[in-house]
């Protein structure tokens, strides 16, 4: 089934196109680059799943939100320093077989995610 996100702008009510967004594998308080991607028009990976079935692994991930970098480039104008500049979620995947959406609610003043269906 794979890895997926999803990214809505809540402070202006759409998807958080063009936000850029780093996915990692975590061991022993250690980050590995898997790659890194920029969220299409409806804020998603571009191609589906930003793992698929087949990659997905037993196993600890980050993906990492460039939120800060996003909202200037909507005209935001942040504090300095803003308040969240890049927001880290850290997950665990313990059964890779099931689908795991990792959707994430943002301004630059808060965020909110869970594990979506």
């Amino acid at each position: 089934m794979g890895l997926s996100t999803h990214v809505l702008d809540t402070m202006h009510g759409g998807p958080a196109a063009g936000m850029a967004v780093e996915l990692h594998t975590t061991r022993d308080g250690q980050a590995t680059l898997v790659k890194r991607f920029v969220l299409n028009d409806d804020g998603r990976h571009a191609g589906g799943p930003v793992l698929d079935g087949t990659e997905l692994q037993r196993g600890t991930y980050r993906l990492v939100f460039d939120v800060a970098a996003y909202f200037r480039q909507r005209g935001v104008v942040l504090p300095e320093p803003n308040f969240l500049d890049r927001v880290a979620l850290d997950f665990g995947v313990a059964e890779p077989q099931q689908h795991y959406h990792v959707p994430l609610l943002v301004s630059p003043w808060s965020y909110s995610t869970y594990r979506g269906s």
